[in-house]
């Protein structure tokens, strides 16, 4: 079998590999990224890969924070129909979009090897120096949370929209700092702006910086191709910040963050449950061996069971 036989085989033969995907810049990024690993990995040519871009409903919705209108599967649904119906061989996905209970039929194939997991204050130096009451803007209930816990006298207003829309609605006035997550900055090569908060400060939402690619469960040769592509270490560690989210049963609604980290055959995983006006938090470690799928879950149940009624509340608990 010659080269080129060996490739159109690998590719599916009669058609390129069609790559689902958010058509925001962001999302075109992290699918650009998804194909260059398979051309790379595989020896492919360029035409056997294609990107399929689609508008997702929670790039529609810019008004409103997500958790009131759907959550997270406003980020997935369309691409999930087009997976289902087989229009596209794969969804590429940003982890921390994507819900713990997924469609029946679909897997997780492959992770790419995870990216900074820090956030960015963009709009000032540091959280210190920004202004007594300034206004902050963020959609997420985690950052919310932990910006408040460290200053409870900020203003913390929704922001919606792509990178480059909140980078300018900083520019305008509109609100003086945000919060962007750096591996985003960085795969849009704007990884010079803002300053890097400490994970010890914020630590990251379960699954940032981590792009994974999702597979029609019964496609095997479609797995087999992104199976090619993964980094162990950066499923093993998103795997478990997941197992731990799902247990917590949480929701859009819900401040919690979690960071796994890989120590030989051990993972060492941390997390943080919040109060909305970060009023109250409660956090926690643990280290288990790769392969523990209890673990996470023991660590969830540990960190609701030394919170308050109202805190558990926020967690269906």
């Amino acid at each position: 079998m010659n080269e080129n036989s060996k490739n159109e085989i690998l590719a599916g033969i009669d058609r390129p590999l069609r790559i689902g995907t958010r058509q925001s810049p962001l999302a075109m990024a992290q699918a650009k990224m998804t194909a260059n690993a398979l051309l790379s990995t595989h020896g492919w040519r360029s035409e056997q890969v294609e990107l399929v871009p689609m508008v997702a409903s929670g790039d529609k919705i810019l008004d409103r924070a997500l958790a009131e209108v759907g959550g997270k599967a406003l980020w997935t649904k369309e691409l999930d129909h087009a997976l289902g119906k087989g229009e596209i061989d794969c969804s590429v996905h940003s982890m921390k979009d994507v819900e713990t209970i997924r469609p029946e039929g679909f897997i997780l194939a492959a992770m790419l090897e995870r990216a900074d997991i820090h956030d960015r204050l963009v709009g000032v130096e540091s959280i210190d120096a920004l202004a007594e009451g300034a206004v902050v803007g963020t959609a997420s209930p985690r950052r919310k949370a932990q910006l408040l816990r460290q200053r409870s006298d900020l203003d913390i207003r929704l922001i919606r929209g792509n990178v480059q829309t909140r980078l300018q609605k900083i520019e305008d006035g509109e609100y003086d700092a945000t919060l962007l997550a750096a591996a985003g900055l960085k795969r849009l090569d704007m990884d010079d702006i803002g300053t890097e908060i400490s994970d010890e400060i914020m630590l990251p939402a379960p699954a940032q910086g981590a792009v994974g690619i999702e597979t029609r469960a019964d496609d095997r040769h479609v797995r087999h191709l992104m199976r090619a592509i993964s980094s162990s270490k950066t499923f093993r560690a998103v795997i478990a910040e997941r197992l731990f989210l799902k247990q917590l049963t949480a929701d859009c609604h819900s401040p919690v963050a979690a960071l796994a980290t890989i120590e030989g055959a051990k993972v060492y995983l941390r997390a943080e449950i919040l109060l909305p006006d970060g009023s109250e938090f409660v956090a926690g470690s643990s280290h288990f061996d790769i392969g523990d799928v209890s673990a996470p879950t023991i660590l969830a149940d540990t960190l609701l069971g030394q919170a308050s009624k109202e805190l558990r509340a926020i967690f269906g608990k």
